[in-house]
């Protein structure tokens, strides 16, 4: 008598070779880059009270169709909002173009997409530069991090959603 498991491994099998020659069986792929990235970089990794830090955002399509529209968030990390001895705000706003850096707006919590500008052609990217002013009676020993949420739509009709994406921290050094 023959055992339900060696029925069930070899019907298991037949199927399984039925789909791989039909070319209905999964394969292996390499991932694709995803169809638009978001990075930051600050010029500093630690400050003191009074001081300012840049954070660049830099938004990259990887798509091959035309970024129409992006809307960013900005906000602060749990542990950042935990300190309320550490004081800051975003002062200014830059858009990096050809002919230099042009001011921008909407800085903190707003709509930062509309900062990057004009349409973002397939493989290129636009960078937003945020000065991050803390307070000359701010707090110290303490790290300050932003975390960000941005969705894109393409001139192909389609979006994408991305994040939460975590800025460098800066830590607030006492002289």
């Amino acid at each position: 008598m023959r055992s339900t498991r060696t029925r069930r491994l070899g019907l298991a099998t037949i199927i399984a070779l039925a789909l791989a020659f039909f070319g209905l069986a999964p394969s292996a792929s390499a991932a694709d880059p995803a169809p638009a990235e978001l990075s930051f970089a600050t010029d500093a990794a630690t400050t003191t009270p009074g001081g300012a830090v840049n954070l660049s955002m830099t938004i990259k399509n990887n798509q091959t169709y035309d970024i129409w529209f992006i809307y960013q968030s900005i906000d602060p990390t749990w542990l950042t909002t935990q300190r309320p001895d550490l004081k800051y705000s975003f002062t200014g706003c830059s858009l990096a173009t050809d002919a230099g850096a042009v001011p921008c707006s909407g800085t903190g919590p707003a709509n930062l997409g509309s900062n990057y500008g004009t349409t973002i052609p397939p493989g290129q990217s636009r960078t937003v530069t945020l000065t991050l002013q803390v307070a000359a009676d701010s707090g110290c020993n303490g790290n300050i991090g932003f975390y960000s949420y941005f969705y894109a739509e393409f001139s192909n009709s389609t979006s994408l959603s991305g994040g939460p994406v975590y800025t460098p921290q800066t830590r607030v050094l006492c002289a």
